[in-house]
């Protein structure tokens, strides 16, 4: 944004979510249990995985960083919800919007690339499980995640670098519950052929190769699974594998959705549901359907309160 604009664009409005006044309070009750859950969970996770040794291996550390980003994820936009739906102030500073943005964006990205390295991990364990040491050394993860990083960090950036070189108009009120991108790019009086560019190339590079590779990646698994004469351990497979599957979609659905057509109505209450979809929920369902139905999971939950109970008395 130019100098010149900032005085009067110090701030932006959220309008929230398109609900009546008289049920903000049981919307912000239910969200905030939600939310509430979805820390705990996720905290929970991350320490079950750092305190039991059976859990060091690839799939978890994968696991714990997925759990760390929900929890970041959600953290981005679901308080400053919460806070605006108790106290009625709408207003954000300009600074705080773009900050938002660029963490969301981070995140958004970083909760895909690690999607896909989870699947190719559970790729090289059912399809090389005897080379499955081998291929998922330790090294080799952190370099993954390292990448991840990386790379969400540089395409946060390069949304957020030309946004803020934009001029906005008088109306400042964004109808979405935190300051999404294509919401702001519609309040600009400036010329925003150039985000709209990055935001497809981009997403092209941030969203959809990851899913490819994903696709792939479970493609081979089904293939291997096909040939397994046990059935036991089919379905053992089969199940771990729809899981994963069932987010994938429900997640990516709803960002390619809102994420390569910018100039739709982003502002619209389907819009703002799918993404209260991905930024509430689907961090909700995540360490059910990846972690606490695990056996292992499982185990080594049950080891760690009996170790408090034991610690307690």
């Amino acid at each position: 944004m130019r100098r010149g604009n900032q005085s009067s664009m110090s701030e932006f409005l959220l309008l929230g979510l398109p609900i009546w006044p008289e049920q903000h309070a049981v919307f912000f009750a239910l969200f905030l249990v939600m939310y509430l859950t979805t820390v705990l969970e996720n905290l929970l996770i991350i320490l079950l995985i750092r305190l039991d040794s059976r859990l060091h291996t690839p799939m978890y550390f994968f696991l714990s960083h997925l759990a760390f980003t929900d929890v970041s994820f959600s953290s981005v936009t679901v308080p400053k919800m919460l806070k605006n739906m108790q106290t009625q102030d709408q207003s954000i500073p300009y600074a705080g919007c773009i900050i938002q943005m660029y963490f969301f964006i981070f995140f958004t990205d970083l909760d895909n690339f690690l999607l896909t390295a989870m699947a190719y991990d559970r790729y090289a364990a059912i399809c090389h499980p005897l080379h499955y040491t081998s291929i998922m050394r330790e090294e080799w993860c952190i370099l993954l995640v390292t990448i991840s990083w990386v790379l969400s960090c540089t395409s946060a950036l390069s949304h957020t670098l030309p946004l803020a070189q934009l001029s906005f108009c008088a109306d400042h009120s964004i109808a979405h519950f935190f300051c999404d991108l294509a919401a702001l790019l519609k309040l600009s009086c400036s010329d925003t052929s150039i985000n709209e560019w990055v935001i497809f190339t981009v997403g092209v590079a941030v969203i959809t190769v990851p899913l490819i590779c994903i696709l792939i990646s479970y493609g081979h698994i089904g293939a291997t699974i096909v040939k397994v004469p046990s059935t036991k351990g089919m379905c053992k497979a089969l199940s771990t594998c729809g899981s994963h599957l069932s987010v994938v979609f429900l997640y990516y659905g709803t960002i390619i959705g809102l994420y390569f057509f910018p100039s739709s109505s982003t502002s619209s209450d389907k819009a703002i549901v799918a993404s209260v979809m991905y930024t509430v929920v689907t961090p909700l369902l995540n360490p059910f359907i990846y972690s606490l139905r695990n056996r292992d999971m499982k185990g080594a939950l049950e080891k760690f309160f009996n170790r408090a109970t034991i610690s307690s008395q």
